[in-house]
């Protein structure tokens, strides 16, 4: 773990970090004790004092330094993605990229905090009021194992921005590079006890949400588990931002550039092998351009080779990495499973595959009925479900035919349609014409059972701060 600018073994069990593509067992990490958690989190209170003091430029420049030893190493980081979570060595590259980014856009915006000024009446003499904007002190960061770099970036860039300090906690499945970012923001001068990471399953993560040190939770994962983490985080009355699950609407109406549709959805539903909760998951396409769509689908879909994610597919195949763990395979052939069972058919794909990793074709699926699991629950792995629709009306309706409300799309020329399912769509995000990908220059968060509070933007950054109003008169 990284504690207090130092690396420390830890005094408990250990937890075997596995590679996804071959089952075996490539590193160990410590399960942090409750002591240790109580150490980290103390850690970062007696740093908080001094940074939070700290110029905002001079925090910027730590943000980046930290990006800048990170690309120096962005070989090692890449490989430690790969390996941990499965991806294929191009797509932790494109992950990496998106930290570099998130850490960088937090930099630049570290000195654009603003306050307010008020003239006040005042009955004597003349009186104005300020609104300022000040840290809250330690924040867990607390981040899934599908993209841990980018969700790390996510919340330690803002956090650190705007003066916090932090204590991270990785999945118990992809601590590595997390682990080796803290190495390296200690080599490029973060003061120790800024940035701490402690690594661990549920237990661990229970005592840093419920830790009375802890003013701000951010989590990124399972709906249930943010349930259970607001219930920890309740009592104390403590700031939580909740990033969720999600289950994608995306609508192709029948003058949609139906190429473009059909390669923007194909790459953000099975990039990741499908485990991200910002994609298109839903397909509802209207019945004119149906075939055409599927056609197109299939064929795309069916390019797609599994493999390790440090070997590269011969053209014209495409990389597709392992599903992260046997337990998620699973689940994802259960919920497939649950379609066929009602009717549903398979036009490419949808088996697990026999031999070491955690291996599943990439599926599309048609006339999956309306109360399948495929249709109701999250379907975090590669199968695309798609249905015919008649029109807008009854796309919007059967788009928010949903307890989730992360992203949606729309693919139309059509302005008053574009219009609609903006106004419409049950969403925190919806992409006109483009691909379901979040900006770090736009706030980006869920609706209903996806959660609240939002990432990416100057509003992440404010989200991070308390707002403060004060008084001041006798001036005259």
């Amino acid at each position: 773990m990284w504690i207090a600018g130092a690396a420390t073994a830890g005094a408990g069990a250990r937890i075997a970090v596995a590679d996804p593509a071959t089952g075996q067992t490539v590193d160990e990490v410590p399960a942090a004790t409750a002591e240790e958690v109580d150490a980290a989190v103390g850690a970062a209170a007696s740093a908080f004092a001094a940074w939070r003091r700290t110029d905002a430029g001079e925090r910027a420049a730590h943000l980046s330094r930290l990006a800048d030893a990170a690309e120096a190493h962005a070989g090692e980081l890449v490989a430690l993605l790969t390996r941990e979570q499965g991806k294929p060595t191009l797509e932790a590259q494109g992950e990496l990229r998106h930290f570099l980014g998130g850490l960088r856009y937090y930099a630049e915006a570290a000195t654009k905090l603003r306050g307010s000024y008020q003239e006040l009446p005042s009955q004597f003499g003349p009186a104005y009021g300020l609104v300022t904007r000040r840290p809250m002190g330690v924040v867990a960061a607390i981040t899934p194992w599908n993209f841990p770099l980018t969700l790390l970036a996510n919340k330690v860039g803002p956090a650190l921005a705007a003066g916090n300090t932090v204590v991270a906690k990785p999945a118990e499945t992809t601590p590595l590079a997390t682990l080796r970012v803290a190495e390296l923001a200690g080599e490029a001068g973060l003061p120790p006890g800024v940035l701490n990471v402690v690594t661990g399953g549920p237990r661990t993560g229970e005592a840093l949400v419920a830790h009375p040190g802890v003013r701000r939770v951010a989590f990124t994962g399972q709906t249930d588990t943010g349930r259970r983490i607001m219930e920890l985080a309740g009592p104390a009355l403590k700031h939580v931002s909740l990033e969720l699950g999600g289950s994608d609407p995306t609508i192709v109406l029948a003058d949609a550039d139906l190429d473009a549709a059909v390669k923007n959805i194909q790459i953000g539903r099975y990039w990741n092998c499908g485990q991200a909760c910002l994609a298109p998951k839903r397909a509802f396409v209207h019945v004119e351009v149906y075939q055409a769509f599927l056609d197109r689908l299939v064929e795309r879909v069916g390019r797609y080779e599994p493999g390790p994610g440090d070997t590269r597919a011969d053209k014209p195949k495409l990389r597709i990495g392992p599903m992260h763990t046997a337990a998620q395979r699973d689940l994802v052939a259960a919920q497939l499973g649950d379609a066929l069972d009602g009717g549903a058919k398979v036009l490419v794909g949808g088996e697990a595959l026999d031999g070491p990793g955690h291996f599943f074709q990439p599926a599309v699926v048609v006339d999956a009925p309306e109360g399948s699991r495929l249709a109701t629950e999250e379907v975090f792995g590669p199968v695309l479900p798609v249905w015919r629709v008649g029109g807008l009306d009854e796309a919007i309706e059967r788009a928010n035919a949903t307890s989730y409300g992360l992203g949606s799309s729309i693919w139309t020329r059509d302005a008053a349609a574009i219009d609609r399912a903006v106004r419409e769509l049950e969403a925190g995000v919806t992409w006109v014409n483009q691909l379901h990908y979040g900006y770090d220059e736009l706030p980006f968060g869920g609706t209903k059972q996806s959660g609240f509070g939002r990432e990416h933007g100057l509003q992440a950054l404010e989200e991070y701060t308390e707002l403060k109003s004060v008084v001041v008169g006798g001036l005259a």
